[in-house]
């Protein structure tokens, strides 16, 4: 299609490119289509020249906020309009009258830490509250675990503001029943020809509704209204109980009602007015009942609503089995005591801590009276939210299965109520016990509604076939239950087919006919809840679909690269901002482009890594075959992936694209080459080893402003970027000259890695960490090894990588043990060592690669542990009272952690305080590169640069990281040290 015309007027951006329509092709859900274009308007004008071209050209505008929707509500054949990165204002706030007024890409979090200065709170949370958008709340009516007090999105909705289908703008709000009249009858006295479109909107719905037969189909079919969560086609039934069709109802007419949970099919929404409530009671707890049966909690979950909890969640064994594999969630499990079935988290408001033990304790007497639950943890404080983080990790986590099978979204999101709810799971399981499927069991008990996952290969046609079969099987038993088939994701494109049987032929000829009444052109989201095409069709995966064989160097345990991406399941908690804490994702963070997302990442490797001979849509197909890897494409949307490792523990999926990204960069450039800065940078150590014959000479050199701008130029890297300096010595050399002195230590012996940037530039720090360590009482002993290779990794030049890692294994493994371990400075250096080795040293060494990784350490880590264990006492060191100001490191925060670093720096009199950031934006190589310097400062501005401008000169800036260090000093003029110096320092 031609959209030449369209982009002269445009004042955003808008983009046809393959590389785009790939990634907008899928969201979180299991569908994938490629749109006709993406676009990002820049204000309400674009939005309407989008509207009038999809009238003229008959083709449909699918809006998308974040893209965390399930049912395929954003993906289809048309122009996708992605408001998520500039209509992100929070417009006013009315403290008084308890509303806020807010455009539709203001994320649902963010709202909240805006509203908390005047101690309000916008209720309805789903699991992805970090980055889900109000836009896409209302149009899936979204809601999530505290729904029992909060109600949905929709009970939220006062007023919203945008344009109909045929470009006209419009407000719809409260009206009562004589301003609703009033309209009617407006509309009824014009002439056809001369009335618009709201009025004949109005017009018809009060004709459907009045109908008295229409009225007695729509209570008869609709699911129960003792169901809280019911999102099943548009709600008309939410209409007719106003009090312009029941008389009885005390509610007025608002049209919101029916825009919320409309997906986006019947106007263009640009400004939405919420009703928000005051912050919560400070006082809360959860309390998490463990079950020995599925069937107990849920029983045990109608005891638990008698005593008002704000939510009620369940987690079964399966979710909990997950977390026990997954780093940042090992650490939120700490309450778990056993192996339950089912763990039920019961929060709970009061106005004093008393008053919720008190309350806790009737609840728990109650359920073991009736037989259920062995262990009731109550959990108060910090405790909590590691409790909702474990929970909400649970849909990534189901993603984490390795092989070909998932746990797929088909029949996640059915609702009862919840006096049947233990009824109809023990139905559901027969149902697909007699498919010979099992399923996993969580959410949002307290509401009746579970999100339960069968596990499928959607590759295979039988699997295809079984996709489609339970979801009819479920509708069937939602049915005789009079349930709603979407409790709170919404129809779609996955559930709508099943809409006819759930609310009746005749009331789903009523809804088609209001969405053409509203649409007549089908410019609004098309073939979403009504003429949907079928269920299983337009999947991510093709029935009967191969997953190639690929031949890697890094291992991928239990699986391949594919399966590796395809852990991606698009629920885009990449797509955080840094308001919400964490590393992932550092480009995102700073962008706010999809195409800088781990999730497109891992969707354009699946797209490359699929592509079938002939199919050049990614890379040419070379001349001795199909090379998935030799695309510049892919290569493109990586380019932004700073490795620093976030993903690999943040990700519930644990997805680990800085591992994919080296590998791809190995491929893709046995193919291409390697270009001549990427092996000037990985061959740090020889380049290192070089300078340092004549260290006086390099430093002149990039101490001379005019002559390192010329020399970053000439190598690639930008003209503004200071170099780390080398210093008059190694460290190798200078502990070969005073070894003797650090032989003995009564306390026992340690071994000291010696990595590249240690040993050449940060001197000073490695000697100091030498003699701390000795003076604390170990003898020290840098023993025979190479270099990381980390640098090698970085760029990926696998072969010299692997090399490395091979020497390192062979020559330490039998040195190091839990009695004599390795220890390092660097982070990613001797980290390598965990992170890395064990999937990249030859066969035969992984056995040794995976013991010693058990005892590399960082020297946090190890002082912390000896700290704990006594042997350090800390009254070896100075009580001054200093403040420290902690950045972490991306990779010792995704592989290890940051509070061996704090604990080992809380010194008596030391206050330590994390700040807040996620990556510096230096991240190794990347932020000295020309063309990644303004996003390397770009991030370091987010949150880093700012907190360490305001602190006072006496505050001490910690940063274990060479590459961090040398990022504040550019960022900010300060000087960061290394946590060893600072307990230097601090000695007596």
């Amino acid at each position: 299609m031609q959209f030449e015309d369209l982009k002269r007027t445009f004042q955003g951006e808008f983009l046809d490119d393959k590389i785009t329509k790939t990634l907008y092709a899928t969201d979180a859900s299991a569908y994938r289509e490629v749109p006709l274009a993406v676009a990002f308007p820049k204000g309400e004008e674009d939005i309407l020249n989008l509207i009038k071209f999809a009238n003229k050209k008959k083709i449909t505008l699918i809006p998308r906020t974040a893209g965390t929707s399930l049912a395929g509500q954003v993906v289809g054949k048309g122009i996708v309009v992605d408001v998520s990165r500039t209509f992100t204002k929070i417009l006013e706030v009315n403290k008084e009258e308890s509303w806020v007024r807010v455009q539709p890409g203001v994320v649902r979090d963010e709202l909240n830490l805006h509203l908390a200065q005047y101690d309000l709170f916008f209720g309805p949370e789903t699991s992805t509250a970090n980055r889900a958008m109000i836009g896409g709340m209302v149009g899936n009516n979204s809601c999530g675990s505290n729904s029992v007090i909060y109600g949905s999105t929709r009970d939220h909705v006062m007023e919203v503001r945008g344009f109909l289908s045929d470009g006209s703008p419009v407000v719809f709000k409260e009206l009562s029943e004589e301003a609703f009249e009033e309209k009617v009858e407006k509309a009824k006295f014009k002439p056809v020809p001369e009335r618009n479109l709201e009025e004949r909107l109005y017009l018809h719905i009060a004709e459907l509704l009045a109908n008295k037969d229409n009225a007695e189909e729509i209570r008869k079919e609709f699911p129960k209204r003792s169901i809280p969560r019911r999102n099943t086609g548009y709600a008309i039934d939410e209409l007719l109980e106003t009090n312009v069709f029941s008389p009885e109802s005390e509610r007025n007419f608002n049209f919101c009602n029916l825009i919320a949970g409309s997906e986006g099919t019947l106007m263009f929404i640009t400004e939405i007015k919420l009703h928000v409530n005051p912050t919560p009671p400070k006082f809360k707890a959860v309390v998490a009942g463990h079950f020995e049966s599925i069937d107990h909690s849920l029983r045990a979950n109608i005891i638990a609503l008698k005593y008002k909890p704000s939510a009620v969640e369940l987690m079964d064994h399966y979710i909990l089995e997950c977390t026990k594999a997954n780093r940042e969630q090992m650490a939120n499990r700490f309450f778990v005591e056993g192996d339950p079935k089912a763990l039920l988290v019961i929060e709970l408001f009061g106005e004093s801590q008393d008053e919720i033990v008190e309350k806790a304790q009737k609840m728990e007497a109650e359920m073991r009276a009736a037989g259920y639950g062995y262990h009731f943890p109550v959990l108060f404080g910090e405790d909590i939210k590691k409790v909702w983080t474990l929970r909400k990790a649970g849909l990534g986590l189901l993603s984490n299965l390795p092989g070909d099978e998932k746990a797929v979204p088909v029949i996640e999101d059915t609702a009862v109520d919840v006096h049947d709810l233990p009824e109809y799971i023990a139905e559901f399981n027969e149902t697909l016990a007699k498919r010979g499927m099992s399923c996993v069991h969580y959410a949002h008990a307290g509401s009746g509604e579970l999100h339960l996952r069968p596990i499928i290969n959607l590759k295979t046609k039988e699997g295809n076939e079984q996709f489609r079969a339970v979801a009819q099987d479920i509708s069937d038993l939602v049915k005789k239950y009079k349930g709603s088939l979407s409790g709170e994701h919404g129809d779609g494109r996955l559930r709508a087919e099943f809409i006819p049987q759930q609310i009746g032929e005749k009331n789903y000829q009523l809804i088609r006919k209001l969405k053409y009444t509203w649409d007549p052109n089908g410019v609004f989201n098309a073939n979403k809840i009504v003429d949907t095409p079928a269920m299983n069709e337009m999947l991510r995966y093709e029935p009967g679909q191969q997953t190639p064989a690929f031949g890697t160097v890094f291992k991928f345990k239990d699986q391949n690269i594919l399966q590796h991406a395809e852990q991606c399941n698009g629920s885009g908690d990449c797509r955080k901002s840094h308001l919400s804490g964490g590393t992932m994702c550092p480009s995102y963070m700073a962008t706010k482009n999809e195409k800088d997302t781990t999730r497109a990442r891992a969707n354009i490797l699946r797209e490359a890594l699929t592509r079938k001979e002939g199919q050049v849509a990614f890379g040419p197909v070379s001349g001795d075959g199909l090379d998935r890897f030799d695309s510049k494409e892919v290569k493109e949307v990586l380019d932004l992936c700073l490795l620093c490792k976030g993903c690999k523990s943040e990700c519930p999926s644990n997805v680990d694209m800085a591992k994919m990204k080296m590998e791809f960069l190995y491929h893709y450039q046995k193919k291409n080459g390697v270009p001549t800065r990427s092996k000037m940078i990985a061959n740090f150590a020889k380049m290192s080893k070089l300078g340092a014959i004549a260290p006086g000479f390099y430093n002149f050199l990039f101490k001379t402003d005019s002559l390192r701008r010329l020399g970053n130029k000439l190598v690639g890297f930008h003209p503004d970027r200071t170099m780390p300096l080398l210093h008059n010595t190694t460290l190798q050399k200078w502990y070969n000259k005073h070894k003797a002195e650090f032989q003995e230590g009564e306390k026992g012996k340690v071994y000291f890695f010696c990595d590249e940037f240690t040993n050449y530039n940060d001197v000073h720090i490695g000697q100091k960490a030498i003699q701390l360590l000795h003076q604390l009482g170990y003898a020290v002993i840098i023993p025979e090894h190479v270099d990381s290779g980390r640098p090698y990794l970085s760029k990926g030049m696998l072969d010299e990588g692997k090399e490395r890692a091979n020497l390192n294994v062979e020559m330490l493994a039998d040195l190091i043990s839990a009695d004599t371990p390795l220890l390092g400075i660097e982070p990613s250096c001797i980290l390598a060592f965990r992170d890395d080795y064990p999937e990249l040293v030859n066969d035969e060494l992984v056995e040794k690669a995976e013991a010693l990784a058990q005892n590399a350490l960082m020297i946090d880590e190890f002082i912390a542990r000896e700290m704990d264990a006594k042997r350090i006492d800390k009254t070896m060191f100075k009580t001054e009272k200093r403040l420290v100001k902690l950045h972490g490191h991306c990779q010792q925060k995704a592989v290890s952690s940051m509070v061996p670093t704090k604990k080992m720096l809380s010194l008596p009199g030391y206050e330590v305080q994390l700040i807040p950031s996620g990556c510096c934006g230096m991240s190794g190589s990347f932020g000295y590169e020309r063309e990644h310097y303004d996003i390397s400062m770009k991030i370091g501005e987010l949150v880093l640069f700012p907190t360490v401008r305001k602190q006072a000169d006496d505050v001490i800036i910690a940063a274990p990281g060479t590459s961090c260090r040398h990022q504040i000093h550019d960022g900010t003029g300060k000087e960061a040290k290394h946590p060893v110096e600072i307990l230097w320092e601090a000695l007596n």
